[in-house]
């Protein structure tokens, strides 16, 4: 085997040890949540794959954004066909392992790769544009100070140097086709490296040349595997996590909140109606209505939070955010992917300082149902945040991989109301109400009262 082959073997080997840790890491904290059943039509989750995840439908609402992420996403899909080449060539000390198989439909998948290539090398050029120098308002709110602008920056960038390495690899390896074509298979007359070799490396040596596209193909691989790295860390994610995200969507009206089993059976005994609700094994007193940190969300709540894409959709039609108010879906998302990444660090610690003080024996191992490190999701999203919502679901709508940033401030809302009596002073009146008459107005006589006359005719 030669060296370059065994150089590739353990690079190949070492990250994907290294990916799998981190991808590993994301799969436990997403599990950090508690279980939630999706039901629903199966056939409706297929089709929100093909149609949103695959076929990026909720994207072509704002067409010429949607038309350069498409370039850029029909690139991804489609350069894997080279990809794995590579990895093949890599193994084995091959040279374009598919070319004698495939003969013309070889040519024809290059020349796609290649004409996609150049497409999404526009397409990330207008992306950088949009971002640094027309400065979209949804790129610089407050929450993307930092990391987030950083974060999508250094993709971008990144994206560039995978399309450059493409087409300096295939556009050397189209010279030395003419050169040496024993060893150099030909990809036929495709549409950039047929005219760009020649442009560029028409006076170079076969020496060259052969350097040139070497360093185009381990540029390419090295560039592939930082990805992959670094995806775990990025808000790039969603490029994997949209598709079981769109599986596992709602398939009933977006907005519909879930009942608590715990009121519903209170409210029918109250009614003299009957309840086949049954406690859960284990569970003493009062349960926690809502949630106040991250064990209070659901899996799929979580798993939301790790898909955003921080696009800013969901912030830019929100009509509190748009009057001034403090709230932004995208900012709670982001929130919430920040405290499970906070909590699981500290789990993974294993110190006993964040046991709860329920735990009891303080030899017991540290776990999301004996954590406590005295914070919670309101020390990241604030009152205000959540109360300025008017659950129009306009945020719910707008996002292109069907994430639900109402549910978890509607869960936020349940715990502040229902666990700690609080809420904002304008809505004391509406309970008030509810519990004096069973209707939100604050009238005088019972809500059922016209029922009466009813009983006297």
């Amino acid at each position: 085997m030669a060296i370059s082959s065994i150089f590739f073997t353990i690079l190949t080997l070492a990250v994907t040890s290294k990916a799998g840790k981190a991808y590993h890491r994301i799969w436990k904290n997403i599990q950090l949540g508690k279980s939630e059943k999706i039901g629903g039509d199966e056939g409706q989750r297929w089709k929100n794959v093909a149609l949103v995840a695959f076929g990026q439908k909720k994207m072509f609402k704002r067409l010429v954004p949607a038309l350069m992420h498409f370039f850029i996403y029909a690139a991804f899909l489609l350069t894997q066909i080279e990809l794995i080449e590579i990895i093949i060539d890599g193994f084995f000390g091959t040279h374009r392992f598919f070319a004698q198989y495939l003969g013309q439909l070889y040519s024809f998948a290059i020349s796609t790769v290649e004409l996609l290539s150049a497409l999404a090398l526009v397409a990330t050029f207008v992306f950088l544009f949009r971002r640094n120098i027309l400065k979209l308002a949804r790129f610089w709110k407050d929450e993307m100070i930092g990391w987030p602008r950083l974060d999508a920056n250094l993709i971008l960038l990144g994206e560039i140097i995978l399309v450059v390495a493409i087409l300096t690899m295939n556009s050397a390896d189209a010279m030395l086709q003419q050169i040496d074509p024993s060893h150099y298979p030909s990809t036929g007359n495709t549409p950039v490296s047929s005219w760009l070799g020649p442009l560029l490396f028409s006076n170079f040596s076969a020496d060259w040349l052969m350097f040139i596209e070497r360093i185009g193909w381990w540029a390419h691989v090295l560039v592939v595997y930082g990805f992959i790295m670094y995806l775990p860390y990025s808000k790039h994610l969603h490029i994997f996590l949209a598709f079981p995200n769109t599986w596992f969507a709602k398939t009933k009206s977006r907005g519909e909140m879930s009942n608590m089993p715990e009121i519903t059976h209170e409210v029918r005994s109250m009614l003299g109606l009957p309840s086949d609700y049954t406690p859960e094994e284990g569970t003493d007193g009062i349960p926690d209505f809502g949630a106040n940190d991250i064990k209070g969300l659901s899996w799929k709540n979580i798993l939301d939070a790790y898909t955003c894409t921080e696009c800013g959709r969901c912030t830019s039609v929100c009509p509190a955010n748009q009057t001034g108010k403090k709230l932004s879906p995208r900012k709670v998302m982001m929130d919430i992917r920040d405290r499970v990444e906070e909590v699981s660090e500290k789990i993974a610690s294993g110190s006993t300082q964040y046991l709860s003080k329920e735990a009891g024996n303080k030899n017991q191992i540290l776990s999301i149902s004996n954590f406590d490190d005295g914070l919670s999701l309101f020390d990241k999203i604030s009152d205000e945040e959540i109360y300025a919502c008017t659950t129009c679901n306009a945020c719910v709508e707008a996002c292109p991989v069907l994430i639900d940033p109402l549910e978890p401030i509607l869960q936020m809302r349940r715990y502040q109301v229902l666990m700690e009596s609080k809420g904002p002073s304008e809505w004391v009146p509406m309970f008030n109400a509810l519990e004096s008459s069973g209707a939100v107005w604050q009238v005088p006589d019972a809500r059922s009262k016209w029922t009466d006359q009813l009983k006297d005719e």
